[in-house]
């Protein structure tokens, strides 16, 4: 198979595309610590709200965020991970932050409800809150200024559409899902469902989290191997960690992953590339974390009381054969 690499380009693109890592924070409003640089010296307060530890992904993009708002780009950022995935420790940070007086607090939700509270606190307190790669729910936009994220919708409905095209008669498959709750493993669904619900010729054997987790995975698919007398053709792993531990369940089940049970993952990472690149894995979506540049503008704009649109969407890319993961590689940076 040739290589080849498609790029996702969806609403506000255009606008992301015009961004660049160099930007320099701008002047305005009236609020001497509300713009990147601190024309007074004074450095902006940010929030940072994440997840913290969760794979490769999400250590490429909270470092990536890390390192964009630095002192030298005129911030300072407080970086308050979850506790063990909790959201609960995710919301005493974020009430700790709109108590301290950030000048603005960016989100990275470990669970797609409850934050109608915390939402309504920032407000009140005039403080801007900018969500990072997961959504919330309900998804009122009046609450928050963006959500920046790659569209999983459509991220997960190009794993679908090769799934179709690598399987004309059908198949039977097992989907590894994220934790539960989680809005992006509900998009994740969404688009994959979109278009392979409709198609009679596929079975679904199965479904259940692992976690995000390559080992999770691997225990998971180990059973369903067996289950199923090792019939299962395809696996559609929702990050590139469950992909891995798929491809290690069922080479120990004596069974050839790329071959005997093809595998298809979300993220993008090294890891996930140099598997593709050895046949382990068959077909990756990427899901870019890298776009703390994005952030930065849209905070600039936000303090600076500028227009922003309510979804940002960054940009991504599929790889479908060993060629096209051969050629990423090299500028692979997560």
């Amino acid at each position: 198979m040739s290589a080849r690499k498609h790029i996702f380009r969806a609403a506000g693109l255009a606008a992301v595309g015009a961004m660049s890592v160099g930007l320099v924070a701008c002047s305005g409003g009236d609020d001497a610590g509300a713009t990147g640089g601190g024309g007074d010296g004074e450095l902006v307060k940010v929030g940072f709200v994440a997840v913290g530890p969760e794979g490769a992904w999400r250590e490429a993009n909270e470092t990536n965020i890390q390192e964009t708002f630095t002192e030298d780009a005129g911030y300072d950022l407080s970086y308050a991970p979850a506790q063990n995935n909790d959201q609960k420790s995710q919301i005493d940070s974020f009430t700790s932050f709109v108590d301290e007086g950030v000048d603005i607090i960016l989100l990275s939700a470990t669970e797609a409800t409850g934050w109608e509270d915390s939402l309504a606190y920032a407000q009140e307190a005039e403080i801007p809150v900018v969500l990072l790669d997961r959504g919330i729910e309900p998804d009122d936009t009046s609450m928050y200024v963006t959500r920046i994220a790659p569209d999983n919708v459509e991220v997960s409905g190009a794993v679908a559409e090769w799934a179709v095209g690598a399987f004309p008669e059908g198949a039977k498959y097992f989907t590894l899902e994220g934790p539960a709750g989680v809005s992006v493993v509900n998009e994740r669904n969404e688009g994959f469902d979109a278009v392979i619900g409709g198609n009679d010729s596929f079975e679904k054997v199965g479904a259940q989290t692992a976690n995000w987790s390559k080992d999770e995975a691997r225990g998971v698919m180990e059973t369903v191997l067996k289950s199923n007398s090792n019939d299962v053709q395809f696996v559609f792993a929702q990050n590139d960690e469950m992909g891995l531990g798929a491809a290690q369940a069922v080479e120990e089940a004596g069974l050839v992953p790329g071959e005997d049970v093809k595998i298809a993952t979300i993220d993008g990472t090294k890891s996930a590339l140099e598997a593709l690149a050895a046949g382990d894995l068959t077909f990756v979506a990427e899901y870019n974390p890298l776009f703390g540049d994005v952030a930065l503008d849209v905070v600039e704009k936000a303090l600076a009381g500028e227009t922003v649109e309510p979804s940002i969407v960054v940009e991504s890319a599929t790889f479908d054969s060993p060629e096209a993961a051969e050629e990423a590689l090299p500028d692979r940076a997560f």
